[in-house]
């Protein structure tokens, strides 16, 4: 498998995210509805051998149609499945944000109450996967997304089994599926599982967050399924004296050896953590801080004051871009011209593949070249030289086709700045990425700064002198007018009552 092939002749190959027991992960593009998505291919016969290839083929596509039953938003979206010559292939929603093994070791030690929200919010995954009824067998750091907005996203129900007869017979693979170190005894024996086994899993998961360690670990998989079995776990306390007593406990709970002596479901589990979750109030303002969804349920992100009402900014100075949602950076495609082997950047090529991808409508994909070679071209010939210039202002032309107004914004401020100082404030290309920066304000929802960005570049469109457009400028006075008429819109067009 290699970055470039379509899968299914839809699915464009970008990157390799990962790989497991069941097959790769790969950054993806949908050519018919220009997304990206997470692509999962299998081999049968590479996974299980020959002989087992049947046996992997059923329990993949069994993945895929259980999968596709669980409907929550803390689980990614499957969009398709199928098979490509010697590959099977499951299309998934591509997740934003840091997998949770990531965010805890940038965040050491984690803070308790973003550990019980990370749980809580798990919880309510792992309530609509057991009503199916399933069992994930895989519930660990690197299969959980925190996303910039704080909420959690189970990424893959990859190793999961249907709780019926022929469960036995699609896991006789010889060995026990699941990660060791956050393996359940009955599934380390390799007996009945069911969503005990998964909430031990997250005992194990828990312990980790508050503890900085998982509570079970070894140099063999042998000698980490040993301590699963016969060892008691650590109190968390022990090492974090702060975390309440409450929570503790319920993470010994989890960690029971016996199933019996475990919560009954992850509602129960849910309950017992609901006293220690956030109440409402003020998100602390970091991204893919877990306590958001519960400090301000339902509310857009990021949070914004209401917008003041500016005066018509000056030419030098346009007023300061509004705070827009953080993102993961974009998948480098897999022919976007940039090497980390090669000495310099192909800009060229660059801009050639992104105009050939627009061609073909490919927006996402050409936003993606020319984000991935900018830094490159930036350093290799400087943030001021017309190679960057140009590029910038291609980036910032494409993210605006592509709809993309909160990531437009600061690149259209950057280069009206520039053009501005360069050239003068009545500079016909100053005023065009103005007008551009003024149609991203509105998009964006903030009217106020909009207009006051329109009528700036209105008194220069209909200026007899220098800058003056007739055509230009009624186009402008039309947007203006379109804003007054909004609930609360007030004020006058420029020149007229």
């Amino acid at each position: 498998m290699s970055a470039g092939r379509v899968v299914a002749g839809r699915y464009e190959l970008a990157g390799l995210l990962g790989q497991g027991g069941m097959g790769q992960v790969w950054t993806a593009y949908d050519q018919r509805l220009d997304r990206r998505v997470a692509v999962k291919l299998l081999r049968p016969d590479l996974v299980a051998g020959a002989g087992a290839a049947d046996e992997t083929r059923r329990r993949f596509v069994r993945e895929c149609r259980v999968t596709a039953q669980v409907d929550h938003r803390g689980l990614v979206t499957v969009h398709d499945a199928g098979s490509d010559g010697d590959d099977l292939y499951l299309v998934m929603q591509h997740v934003e944000g840091a997998d949770l093994a990531d965010h805890l070791a940038e965040h050491e030690p984690y803070p308790w109450p973003w550990a019980v929200a990370v749980a809580a919010q798990l919880c309510a995954v792992l309530s609509a996967v057991h009503a199916v009824p399933i069992v994930h067998r895989d519930l660990k750091p690197r299969n959980v997304m925190v996303r910039p907005d704080g909420t959690v996203t189970v990424l893959d129900l990859g190793v999961a089994s249907v709780l019926d007869r022929d469960t036995t017979r699609l896991t006789r693979t010889g060995s026990p599926i699941g990660s060791p170190a956050y393996m359940a005894p009955e599934q380390a024996m390799g007996g009945a599982v069911g969503p005990y086994t998964d909430l031990y899993a997250l005992g194990v998961l828990l312990h980790e967050l508050l503890s900085g360690n998982v509570p079970f670990a070894g140099s063999t998989a042998l000698g980490v399924l040993h301590r699963h079995l016969y060892e008691p776990p650590l109190p968390v306390r022990q090492v974090r004296p702060e975390v309440p007593g409450a929570l503790e406990a319920l993470v010994l709970r989890l960690l029971a050896k016996d199933p019996a002596h475990r919560p009954g479901s992850a509602q129960e589990v849910y309950e017992a953590l609901a006293p220690l979750l956030p109440g409402r109030g003020a998100p602390s303002g970091q991204p893919l801080d877990p306590t958001r969804p519960f400090l301000r349920p339902h509310a857009p992100w990021p949070d914004r004051p209401p917008a003041a009402q500016p005066s018509a900014p000056s030419p030098a100075h346009l007023p300061p871009a509004p705070p827009v949602p953080a993102r993961a950076p974009a998948p480098v495609p897999a022919n976007a011209p940039v090497s980390g082997a090669g000495p310099q950047p192909d800009v060229a090529g660059a801009v050639d593949e992104a105009k050939r991808l627009l061609g073909e409508g490919r927006i996402t994909q050409a936003v993606d070249v020319l984000g991935a070679i900018l830094p490159a071209a930036a350093a290799r010939h400087g943030e001021a030289s017309p190679v960057v210039r140009i590029l910038r202002k291609q980036y910032a032309a494409t993210l605006l086709d592509d709809g993309q107004y909160g990531r437009a914004l600061p690149e259209l401020r950057r280069l009206a700045g520039e053009r501005a100082a360069e050239a003068g404030p009545a500079d016909a290309q100053a005023l065009a990425f103005r007008q551009d920066v003024a149609l991203c304000l509105e998009q964006l929802g903030d009217a106020a700064a909009a207009l006051a960005e329109y009528r700036a570049v209105l008194s220069h469109f209909e200026s007899p002198y220098g800058a003056g457009d007739p055509a230009r400028a009624a186009e402008v006075r039309a947007r203006v007018e379109g804003l007054l008429r909004l609930p609360g819109g007030r004020g006058t067009v420029v020149g007229r009552s």
